[in-house]
């Protein structure tokens, strides 16, 4: 069963099964503790429904730690096994994966949101983003994904480039250099 305790003792394996250093991963921690009680205090607290106070009734018996909850999902995301061995791995069944999968990919989306580790989406703010970092190494990451054909003749020109037989799309990705900002 894999717990952060367990984990941080061995560097490769962290690195292996979230994608981030210890440092990193340090760095996410407080961001994603913010979400996470903004979440609670949501869903939980502050709930007109509530006939017990937060914590009472059945205890919660896996990922206790928030440390615990941003390895699984960090392991999710990195790794993306099946739930079923992913639920094996943390010592839970599988429903509750699918659970905690959904709860808290929500709450890494918004982390990554509120840490500022979001790409930015729109191309024409892209250079207001760049000018205002500090100086960096930059790269360009591309790949191409199938997509279906749009029915308009003219669309269609746009998309088929007259070698593929499958109509594609392409993707590009302006990536951070590791020593930067960058942490996914």
């Amino acid at each position: 069963m894999f717990s952060y305790h367990q984990v941080k003792e061995r560097p490769k394996l962290f690195l292996a099964m979230t994608g981030l250093t210890h440092t990193e991963f340090d760095q996410l921690l407080p961001h994603f503790q913010c979400i996470w009680n903004q979440y609670v205090q949501q869903n939980y607290i502050d709930r007109d429904d509530r006939q017990r106070q937060y914590g009472g009734g059945k205890s919660e018996s896996t990922l206790v730690n928030i440390e615990d909850k941003l390895l699984f999902i960090l392991y999710y995301v990195k790794v993306y096994p099946l739930q079923e061995i992913l639920a094996f791995e943390f010592g839970m069944v599988q429903s509750t994966a699918n659970e905690w999968i959904h709860i808290l990919s929500a709450i890494l989306k918004k982390t990554l949101d509120h840490g500022g580790y979001v790409p930015e989406r729109d191309p024409q703010q892209l250079e207001t983003v760049l000018a205002s970092e500090a100086e960096s190494t930059y790269g360009i990451d591309g790949t191409e994904r199938t997509r279906q054909r749009p029915c308009d003749p003219e669309k269609q020109k746009h998309y088929y480039s007259g070698k593929k037989k499958h109509t594609r799309s392409r993707i590009s990705l302006l990536a951070e250099s590791i020593l930067a900002k960058s942490i996914i």
